[in-house]
Protein backbone atom coordinates (compact mmCIF):
# COMPACT_ATOMS: atom_id res chain seq x y z
CA UNK A 1 0.00 0.00 0.00
CA UNK A 2 1.49 3.05 -0.95
CA UNK A 3 2.26 5.65 2.02
CA UNK A 4 0.02 9.06 1.82
CA UNK A 5 1.65 12.06 1.06
CA UNK A 6 1.11 15.70 1.29
CA UNK A 7 0.13 15.86 -2.26
CA UNK A 8 -2.67 13.09 -1.55
CA UNK A 9 -3.90 15.28 1.35
CA UNK A 10 -3.78 18.53 -0.88
CA UNK A 11 -5.81 16.99 -3.47
CA UNK A 12 -8.14 15.55 -1.17
CA UNK A 13 -9.02 18.94 0.45
CA UNK A 14 -8.73 21.07 -3.21
CA UNK A 15 -5.63 23.34 -1.32
CA UNK A 16 -1.72 23.86 -2.23
CA UNK A 17 0.88 21.37 -0.68
CA UNK A 18 2.48 24.25 0.71
CA UNK A 19 -0.77 24.95 2.58
CA UNK A 20 -0.98 21.48 4.23
CA UNK A 21 2.46 21.60 5.10
CA UNK A 22 1.65 24.90 6.69
CA UNK A 23 -1.23 23.49 8.74
CA UNK A 24 0.57 20.18 9.68
CA UNK A 25 3.24 21.90 11.01
CA UNK A 26 1.51 24.44 12.94
CA UNK A 27 2.93 27.37 10.82
CA UNK A 28 -0.71 28.66 9.00
CA UNK A 29 -0.56 32.36 8.66
CA UNK A 30 -4.34 33.26 7.49
CA UNK A 31 -5.69 30.51 7.15
CA UNK A 32 -9.52 29.65 7.90
CA UNK A 33 -10.42 27.10 10.83
CA UNK A 34 -12.74 25.50 7.85
CA UNK A 35 -9.57 24.86 5.83
CA UNK A 36 -7.46 23.60 8.96
CA UNK A 37 -10.28 21.39 9.65
CA UNK A 38 -10.37 19.75 6.35
CA UNK A 39 -7.09 19.51 6.46
CA UNK A 40 -6.79 17.23 10.01
CA UNK A 41 -9.65 14.87 9.08
CA UNK A 42 -7.98 14.22 5.78
CA UNK A 43 -5.10 14.05 7.18
CA UNK A 44 -6.47 11.07 9.98
CA UNK A 45 -8.38 9.63 6.99
CA UNK A 46 -5.83 8.79 4.85
CA UNK A 47 -3.68 7.58 8.16
CA UNK A 48 -0.74 10.27 6.97
CA UNK A 49 2.06 9.90 8.59
CA UNK A 50 4.77 12.55 8.84
CA UNK A 51 8.12 12.04 7.64
CA UNK A 52 10.26 12.87 10.44
CA UNK A 53 13.38 12.06 8.63
CA UNK A 54 12.41 14.68 5.93
CA UNK A 55 11.40 17.27 8.22
CA UNK A 56 14.47 17.08 10.19
CA UNK A 57 16.52 17.50 7.48
CA UNK A 58 15.06 21.41 6.87
CA UNK A 59 14.72 22.28 10.42
CA UNK A 60 17.77 20.69 11.74
CA UNK A 61 16.33 18.87 14.52
CA UNK A 62 15.00 15.35 15.30
CA UNK A 63 11.72 16.78 17.18
CA UNK A 64 12.40 13.81 19.86
CA UNK A 65 13.16 14.38 23.43
CA UNK A 66 14.56 11.51 25.84
CA UNK A 67 14.06 10.94 28.92
CA UNK A 68 15.80 9.55 31.43
CA UNK A 69 14.64 8.03 34.72
CA UNK A 70 15.92 6.21 37.83
CA UNK A 71 12.83 3.72 38.36
CA UNK A 72 10.05 3.70 35.81
CA UNK A 73 8.50 0.69 38.12
CA UNK A 74 8.32 3.82 40.66
CA UNK A 75 5.21 5.34 40.13
CA UNK A 76 6.42 8.90 40.85
CA UNK A 77 8.22 8.65 37.73
CA UNK A 78 5.74 7.13 35.15
CA UNK A 79 3.12 10.05 36.17
CA UNK A 80 6.31 12.60 35.76
CA UNK A 81 6.79 11.32 32.47
CA UNK A 82 3.12 11.48 31.35
CA UNK A 83 2.99 14.90 32.33
CA UNK A 84 6.35 15.21 29.85
CA UNK A 85 5.10 13.23 26.63
CA UNK A 86 1.71 15.59 26.99
CA UNK A 87 3.41 18.66 26.05
CA UNK A 88 5.44 16.90 24.13
CA UNK A 89 3.21 16.21 21.69
CA UNK A 90 1.23 19.27 21.82
CA UNK A 91 4.79 20.83 20.20
CA UNK A 92 4.63 18.12 17.53
CA UNK A 93 7.90 16.22 19.71
CA UNK A 94 8.00 12.51 20.41
CA UNK A 95 9.97 11.03 23.98
CA UNK A 96 12.48 8.18 24.23
CA UNK A 97 12.01 6.95 27.52
CA UNK A 98 15.01 5.41 29.38
CA UNK A 99 15.39 3.35 32.57
CA UNK A 100 18.65 3.53 34.37
CA UNK A 101 17.40 1.06 37.12
CA UNK A 102 19.78 3.87 39.21
CA UNK A 103 22.60 2.38 37.68
CA UNK A 104 25.07 5.64 36.84
CA UNK A 105 26.56 3.22 34.55
CA UNK A 106 23.23 2.76 32.48
CA UNK A 107 22.98 6.70 32.91
CA UNK A 108 25.86 7.07 30.94
CA UNK A 109 25.17 5.00 28.24
CA UNK A 110 21.31 5.97 27.79
CA UNK A 111 23.09 9.42 27.41
CA UNK A 112 25.43 8.45 24.69
CA UNK A 113 22.80 6.50 22.89
CA UNK A 114 20.49 8.91 22.86
CA UNK A 115 22.69 11.47 21.68
CA UNK A 116 23.28 9.08 18.58
CA UNK A 117 19.70 9.29 18.03
CA UNK A 118 20.39 12.91 17.49
CA UNK A 119 17.51 13.63 20.09
CA UNK A 120 16.86 17.34 20.48
CA UNK A 121 17.44 17.78 24.18
CA UNK A 122 17.23 16.21 27.32
CA UNK A 123 15.01 15.90 30.81
CA UNK A 124 17.07 13.75 33.08
CA UNK A 125 16.43 12.65 37.42
CA UNK A 126 20.06 11.55 37.80
CA UNK A 127 20.86 8.45 39.39
CA UNK A 128 23.08 10.29 41.96
CA UNK A 129 24.41 13.33 43.05
CA UNK A 130 27.01 13.43 40.41
CA UNK A 131 27.13 15.81 37.82
CA UNK A 132 29.71 14.53 35.52
CA UNK A 133 27.08 12.80 33.23
CA UNK A 134 26.03 16.06 32.49
CA UNK A 135 30.03 17.52 31.05
CA UNK A 136 28.81 15.46 27.57
CA UNK A 137 26.17 17.23 27.28
CA UNK A 138 27.66 20.81 27.31
CA UNK A 139 30.34 19.67 25.29
CA UNK A 140 27.93 19.03 22.39
CA UNK A 141 25.43 21.51 22.69
CA UNK A 142 22.43 19.30 23.81
CA UNK A 143 20.01 21.17 26.01
CA UNK A 144 19.04 19.42 28.97
CA UNK A 145 17.03 19.89 32.19
CA UNK A 146 17.09 18.15 35.59
CA UNK A 147 13.76 16.90 37.17
CA UNK A 148 13.08 16.46 41.15
CA UNK A 149 16.77 15.24 42.37
CA UNK A 150 19.13 17.70 42.74
CA UNK A 151 23.06 17.31 41.88
CA UNK A 152 26.33 19.18 43.38
CA UNK A 153 26.84 22.72 41.68
CA UNK A 154 22.77 22.22 40.66
CA UNK A 155 22.12 25.76 40.54
CA UNK A 156 24.47 26.19 37.26
CA UNK A 157 22.41 23.78 35.63
CA UNK A 158 18.44 24.22 34.61
CA UNK A 159 16.21 22.31 36.56
CA UNK A 160 12.46 21.81 38.42
CA UNK A 161 12.48 20.16 41.64
CA UNK A 162 10.10 20.34 45.07
CA UNK A 163 10.85 22.51 48.34
CA UNK A 164 11.69 18.86 49.75
CA UNK A 165 12.54 20.83 53.02
CA UNK A 166 9.14 22.79 53.42
CA UNK A 167 7.45 19.06 52.52
CA UNK A 168 9.66 17.29 55.62
CA UNK A 169 8.79 20.49 57.57
CA UNK A 170 4.70 20.11 56.68
CA UNK A 171 5.10 16.94 57.47
CA UNK A 172 5.72 17.22 60.84
CA UNK A 173 4.28 19.99 61.75
CA UNK A 174 1.02 17.68 60.70
CA UNK A 175 2.03 15.13 62.97
CA UNK A 176 3.06 17.13 66.09
CA UNK A 177 -0.63 18.61 65.74
CA UNK A 178 -2.15 15.44 65.57
CA UNK A 179 -0.35 14.78 69.20
CA UNK A 180 2.29 13.00 67.86
CA UNK A 181 5.75 12.97 69.89
CA UNK A 182 7.66 9.52 68.87
CA UNK A 183 7.68 10.21 65.13
CA UNK A 184 9.94 7.61 63.74
CA UNK A 185 11.39 8.61 60.10
CA UNK A 186 12.04 6.16 57.08
CA UNK A 187 14.34 7.65 54.60
CA UNK A 188 16.14 6.78 51.16
CA UNK A 189 19.34 5.51 50.12
CA UNK A 190 21.52 7.81 51.61
CA UNK A 191 23.69 7.79 48.03
CA UNK A 192 21.07 10.27 46.60
CA UNK A 193 20.59 13.93 47.18
CA UNK A 194 17.02 14.56 47.74
CA UNK A 195 17.42 11.09 50.67
CA UNK A 196 19.72 13.49 52.44
CA UNK A 197 17.80 16.45 52.28
CA UNK A 198 14.84 14.90 53.53
CA UNK A 199 16.38 13.44 56.39
CA UNK A 200 18.64 16.47 57.50
CA UNK A 201 15.21 18.47 57.80
CA UNK A 202 14.12 15.69 59.36
CA UNK A 203 16.63 15.92 61.98
CA UNK A 204 16.64 19.38 62.38
CA UNK A 205 12.56 19.76 62.77
CA UNK A 206 12.32 17.03 65.96
CA UNK A 207 15.58 19.33 67.53
CA UNK A 208 13.32 22.10 67.19
CA UNK A 209 10.36 20.18 68.64
CA UNK A 210 12.20 18.91 71.14
CA UNK A 211 10.83 15.39 70.22
CA UNK A 212 14.47 14.08 68.74
CA UNK A 213 15.82 10.38 69.33
CA UNK A 214 18.70 8.93 67.24
CA UNK A 215 17.08 5.41 67.09
CA UNK A 216 14.50 6.76 65.41
CA UNK A 217 15.31 6.96 61.99
CA UNK A 218 16.43 4.64 59.40
CA UNK A 219 17.44 4.39 55.45
CA UNK A 220 16.87 2.10 52.91
CA UNK A 221 15.77 1.90 49.14
CA UNK A 222 12.95 4.21 47.81
CA UNK A 223 10.70 0.75 47.15
CA UNK A 224 8.34 -1.38 48.35
CA UNK A 225 10.95 -3.73 49.36
CA UNK A 226 13.09 -0.87 50.85
CA UNK A 227 10.19 0.51 52.61
CA UNK A 228 9.07 -3.38 53.72
CA UNK A 229 12.84 -4.52 55.37
CA UNK A 230 13.32 -0.48 56.65
CA UNK A 231 10.17 -1.06 58.68
CA UNK A 232 10.86 -4.40 60.19
CA UNK A 233 14.24 -2.88 61.55
CA UNK A 234 12.30 -0.13 63.20
CA UNK A 235 10.11 -2.24 64.97
CA UNK A 236 12.55 -4.88 65.87
CA UNK A 237 13.99 -2.23 68.14
CA UNK A 238 10.75 -2.54 70.15
CA UNK A 239 10.76 1.93 70.81
CA UNK A 240 7.86 3.83 71.51
CA UNK A 241 6.73 4.37 68.05
CA UNK A 242 3.00 6.69 67.91
CA UNK A 243 3.98 7.87 63.87
CA UNK A 244 6.18 6.63 61.25
CA UNK A 245 7.14 9.10 58.53
CA UNK A 246 8.34 7.65 55.15
CA UNK A 247 9.79 9.43 52.58
CA UNK A 248 8.13 8.07 49.68
CA UNK A 249 5.01 6.51 49.34
CA UNK A 250 6.16 3.78 47.95
CA UNK A 251 8.01 3.29 50.56
CA UNK A 252 5.15 3.59 52.73
CA UNK A 253 3.24 1.13 51.15
CA UNK A 254 5.50 -1.69 51.70
CA UNK A 255 6.07 -0.57 55.53
CA UNK A 256 2.46 -0.69 55.80
CA UNK A 257 2.50 -4.54 54.44
CA UNK A 258 4.67 -5.07 57.38
CA UNK A 259 2.77 -3.43 60.19
CA UNK A 260 -0.35 -5.73 59.03
CA UNK A 261 1.12 -8.39 58.83
CA UNK A 262 2.28 -8.06 61.74
CA UNK A 263 -0.77 -7.17 63.47
CA UNK A 264 -0.89 -3.34 64.00
CA UNK A 265 -3.62 -1.67 63.28
CA UNK A 266 -3.65 1.64 61.25
CA UNK A 267 -4.12 4.23 62.42
CA UNK A 268 -5.17 3.01 65.67
CA UNK A 269 -1.63 2.01 66.84
CA UNK A 270 0.62 3.61 64.36
CA UNK A 271 -0.23 6.74 62.28
CA UNK A 272 1.27 6.58 58.90
CA UNK A 273 2.76 9.42 56.70
CA UNK A 274 3.84 9.13 53.03
CA UNK A 275 5.67 11.89 50.71
CA UNK A 276 4.78 12.14 46.67
CA UNK A 277 1.43 11.52 46.92
CA UNK A 278 1.00 8.57 43.56
CA UNK A 279 -2.41 7.57 42.29
CA UNK A 280 -2.09 4.22 44.29
CA UNK A 281 -2.52 6.31 47.80
CA UNK A 282 -6.06 6.34 46.76
CA UNK A 283 -6.92 2.46 46.29
CA UNK A 284 -5.17 0.81 49.12
CA UNK A 285 -6.96 0.49 52.35
CA UNK A 286 -6.68 2.91 54.67
CA UNK A 287 -5.48 5.47 52.12
CA UNK A 288 -2.83 6.76 52.53
CA UNK A 289 -2.08 10.21 53.98
CA UNK A 290 0.41 12.16 52.52
CA UNK A 291 2.88 14.99 51.61
CA UNK A 292 2.04 15.86 47.91
CA UNK A 293 4.12 16.59 45.79
CA UNK A 294 2.89 18.21 41.98
CA UNK A 295 4.29 15.49 39.92
CA UNK A 296 2.73 15.46 36.80
CA UNK A 297 3.32 19.27 37.23
CA UNK A 298 7.04 18.91 37.26
CA UNK A 299 7.38 16.93 34.42
CA UNK A 300 4.92 19.84 32.37
CA UNK A 301 7.55 22.07 33.85
CA UNK A 302 10.01 20.33 32.80
CA UNK A 303 9.66 19.89 29.31
CA UNK A 304 8.38 23.46 29.14
CA UNK A 305 11.18 24.84 30.61
CA UNK A 306 13.39 22.15 27.93
CA UNK A 307 11.55 23.45 25.16
CA UNK A 308 12.71 27.11 25.71
CA UNK A 309 15.83 25.85 25.64
CA UNK A 310 16.00 24.32 22.23
CA UNK A 311 13.97 27.38 20.76
CA UNK A 312 17.11 29.77 22.27
CA UNK A 313 14.58 31.74 24.24
CA UNK A 314 15.32 33.74 27.15
CA UNK A 315 15.21 31.74 30.92
CA UNK A 316 13.94 33.74 33.47
CA UNK A 317 14.13 30.89 36.24
CA UNK A 318 17.15 28.38 35.51
CA UNK A 319 15.84 26.77 38.72
CA UNK A 320 11.53 26.15 39.21
CA UNK A 321 10.87 24.91 42.60
CA UNK A 322 6.76 24.08 42.99
CA UNK A 323 5.32 23.54 46.47
CA UNK A 324 4.14 20.53 48.17
CA UNK A 325 1.02 20.50 50.04
CA UNK A 326 -0.51 17.63 52.51
CA UNK A 327 -3.62 15.65 51.46
CA UNK A 328 -4.88 13.85 54.71
CA UNK A 329 -6.60 10.39 54.18
CA UNK A 330 -7.13 7.94 56.27
CA UNK A 331 -3.43 6.47 58.24
CA UNK A 332 -3.07 9.28 60.71
CA UNK A 333 -5.14 9.37 63.78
Amino acid sequence: MRKTTLLDIAKAVNVSKTTVSMVLNNKENNISKETKEKIFKAAKELNYVPNYLAKSLITKRSYSIGVIVPDIQNPFFSEMAKGIEKIAEENGYSIILCNTLNSKRRENEHIKLLMSKAIDGLIIAPSDDKSESFDILENQGIPFVIVDRVVEDFEKFNGVFCNNEKGIRLGLDYLHNKGKRNIAFIGGNKEYSTANIRLKTYIEKVIELGIYNKDFNIEDDFSLEGGFKATKRLIEKDLEIDAIFYSSDVMAIGGIKYLLRNGYKIPEDISILGFDNIDICNFIEPELTTVAQPIYNMGEEGIKLLLRLIDKKDIEEKIIELDPYLIERGTVK
